[in-house]
């Protein structure tokens, strides 16, 4: 198993993707518009977008509600859904091109760039998640249907490796056209006093990511938390091809009445290495209220996230 010495390749899989082809209903000068009323200008160079899911795309904020989460994914504390993966990675990439998360989880960004037609390339720290991702992902790999004479074929590959992410340049990953990530929360998984936690806790289920000396999680210095975060970030920067995009999915955290700016920070601290392009927020408003400092002090409910999208110069 991994140790922060060695690296797994757990799961390394060849995926016969059909690309449904929309039938075409008139062609222009450069573009052409589908059946259902979707324009397409042949010249788009990121992705496969009409022009109307590119613009709603383009809205800095937006509300995603995710589908309750299955079972076995249940025991990761923080877990993101692969629906709001998936709408990142159809701007940021075409079909066929490859999709990194050096930060696996469970899995989900490997099921999002299945689902839609990119191959993946996950790294996850540890075993037991490891474990569950490639469960996931080896119960979607079935065999694809049989072409139809409207779709398009794309040879995908899907790897999952469990080990540390700091290890990356050994792990001979290949070129990368997109990385969608979203780091620990801090150390706030430990914090004492949590409802969530004692929730968790009285199910079974893990109240923090691990006990790895490895794992950035663990780290009580913040500082030194969002440093080593962007030295990972710098290693991304080195797969990713010229002109390629990283989204990062942060929170700012607040710890013993202070606010600790996490997303502002990161986008500071890797300012030297990416350009930072934009940030879309993600509004949570599905989340119970609680009355923080009720009486005494002003703690707000924090119910949104930050998106942060940097670019590798072309």
């Amino acid at each position: 198993m991994a140790d922060g010495n060695t690296w797994n390749l757990l799961l390394d899989r060849e995926y016969e993707y059909h690309e449904v082809q929309p039938v075409v209903q008139e062609e222009g000068d450069g573009w052409v518009r589908y059946q259902d009323g979707r324009k397409y200008h042949l010249d788009n160079r990121l992705n496969r977008l009409d022009t109307r899911r590119w613009l709603k795309f383009q809205k800095s904020w937006f509300i995603h509600k995710p589908r309750p989460r299955k079972s076995e994914v249940k025991l990761h504390p923080a877990k993101y859904p692969e629906e709001l993966i998936a709408e990142f990675i159809e701007f940021f990439t075409k079909p066929g091109m490859t999709v990194l998360d050096p930060m696996l989880g469970t899995g989900s960004s490997l099921l999002a760039a299945l689902e839609t037609g990119r191959s993946g390339v996950g790294i996850e720290l540890q075993s037991k998640y490891a474990a569950i991702a490639r469960q996931r992902l080896e119960a979607q790999l079935a065999p694809s249907l049989a072409p139809s004479s409207e779709s398009e074929l794309h040879q995908l590959r899907f790897r999952l490796l469990q080990g540390d992410a700091f290890q990356m340049a050994e792990m001979e990953i290949g070129d990368v056209d997109y990385c969608i990530t979203s780091p620990p929360y801090w150390d706030m998984l430990r914090a004492k006093g949590s409802e969530t936690q004692k929730t968790r806790k009285e199910a079974g289920l893990d109240v923090h990511y691990s006990e790895d000396e490895n794992d950035l999680g663990n780290l009580e210095d913040y500082d030194e938390f969002v440093t080593r975060l962007a030295e990972l970030y710098r290693l991304v920067h080195r797969v990713l091809r010229p002109g390629a995009y990283l989204t990062v999915i942060a929170k700012n955290i607040k710890k013993r009445g202070r606010m600790y700016p996490l997303a502002w920070d990161l986008a500071r601290e890797l300012s030297d290495t990416y350009i930072l392009k934009d940030e879309k927020i993600w509004c949570q408003d599905d989340i119970t209220l609680a009355p923080y400092g009720y009486r005494y002090a002003w703690v707000s409910n924090t119910f949104h996230q930050y998106c942060l999208n940097f670019q590798k110069e072309k």
